[in-house]
């Protein structure tokens, strides 16, 4: 896989503040785009994955990117 077409940097910032984030840049990506939102706020690992799942878009990959989470999401439609 190739890299994200966009990165959201939401290091240091309290969820909701990255899902709101990504909600607001993944439209803005054509479908089959991946969006990676960096984000170190532990609750991100439970509320991107969940959000996901509720509007239907494919979280591809969580790595660790230069020692920060980072949360891979395809636009699915």
């Amino acid at each position: 896989m190739n890299g994200p077409d966009e990165v959201v940097d939401c290091l240091g910032q309290r969820c909701p503040l990255p899902v709101i984030a990504a909600a607001r840049r993944l439209p803005q990506l054509p479908v089959g785009g991946v969006l990676r939102v960096l984000a170190d706020d532990p609750a991100a690992a439970i509320d991107i994955p969940a959000w996901c799942r509720m509007r239907g878009q494919e979280l591809v990959d969580t790595s660790t990117v230069d020692g920060s989470p980072a949360y891979d999401i395809r636009r699915a439609h």
